[in-house]
């Protein structure tokens, strides 16, 4: 079992600035990525060149956080260089760790980066004492991101089990796919975050309106419809309304953020290591928010406080409005 210390808040960013603004608002550690397919949030306008990263990594470090390169899309079967090369560049940029997925990233790092930490993504879905095992004993993994599927009590027996580190995500988007597993933009659009860095292209997205209001469609089929004047959200297949056995409703996963602030104490108590923000697509105002308020929640946590407030601090940044502690406070099993 991992030895219990200070939990680290690693949060995110998609660009130079967010970084920054990360780092100013007392991040401990930031996850970013490269601006190619080798990182899951591949979208326009976000991420760093080797440049930017490089410049990024010293700003972190010169007022004490650290930077996690995710490399963390799975390489493609006749062409692995990109992903060999994002981890050369990851490392010789002052990386504090890389997280990766795919077996051959992780196999590069251990073979020729021994000395750089390694964390093992939440898209290799790794959520038993076996299967992280393999990963630590193989590639020397330190730590791994768990998947937004188990409960706290599932958390607490896994760190009892294993000799790495666990990092829970807490604020953000809650996709219902399995990490690691998600098909459904794949089937849609011909692109995938698994694969290509990206769900639901703005290439592949339209909006039509009329009279009635907003329709909202991915690659000619419509996702959901709003009535004029109401917001219109960004039209991904796994939060869609459609009809089904004569109901409307989202059919696979509402349009709500998850948010286990309140949680904090569950977590350090279940061995957990490091709490992590969703959000790499967000710009800095909506980071620079949401790390102030985990900052002091953490930090009072670790003054023997609890954070009792955040959830209506937070309230406004979450999708819809909406909040969710998911799997964790899990009823159902």
């Amino acid at each position: 079992m991992s030895e219990r210390g200070r939990m680290e808040l690693v949060c995110p960013a998609g660009t130079p600035a967010t970084l920054r603004a990360a780092v100013q608002a007392g991040a401990d550690a930031i996850y970013c990525g490269f601006r190619d397919e080798t990182n899951a949030r591949n979208f326009p306008g976000l991420n760093f060149s080797a440049q930017e990263m490089a410049e990024g990594i010293r700003f972190a470090h010169d007022h004490g956080s650290k930077v996690l390169v995710a490399i963390n899309t799975f390489a493609r079967a006749e062409n692995t260089e990109p992903w060999r090369k994002a981890a050369d560049i990851a490392v010789a940029s002052g990386a504090d760790a890389v997280i990766a997925a795919d077996i051959a990233v992780l196999d590069h790092m251990s073979s020729n980066h021994p000395g750089t930490r390694l964390h093992l993504s939440v898209q290799a879905a790794a959520a038993t004492p076996e299967a992280i095992g393999f990963y630590a004993d193989a590639f020397g993994v330190r730590r791994v991101v768990l998947p937004r599927v188990l409960s706290v009590q599932e958390i607490a027996a896994l760190n009892r089990a294993i000799a790495v580190e666990t990092e829970a995500f807490v604020f953000g988007g809650l996709c219902v796919m399995v990490e690691g597993r998600c098909h459904l933009s794949s089937y849609v659009t011909g692109k995938s975050p698994n694969l290509n860095g990206v769900c639901s292209p703005p290439e592949a997205v339209n909006y039509l309106e009329d009279s009635n209001g907003t329709t909202a469609q991915l690659s000619g089929f419509t996702i959901d419809r709003y009535e004029a004047g109401q917001p219109t959200g960004y039209p991904t297949l796994c939060k869609g309304r459609f009809k089904a056995s004569g109901k409307t409703g989202y059919l696979f996963e509402d349009p709500v953020s998850l948010n286990a602030g309140s949680m904090i104490v569950a977590f350090r108590d279940a061995g957990v290591k490091a709490l992590k923000i969703e959000g790499r697509q967000r710009g800095k105002g909506y980071v620079s928010e949401v790390v102030r308020a985990f900052r002091k929640a953490v930090d009072a946590v670790e003054k023997g406080g609890t954070p009792t407030e955040i959830d209506s601090i937070l309230a406004s940044m979450s999708e819809g409005g909406r909040q969710t502690t998911g799997a964790y406070r899990k009823t159902w099993r």
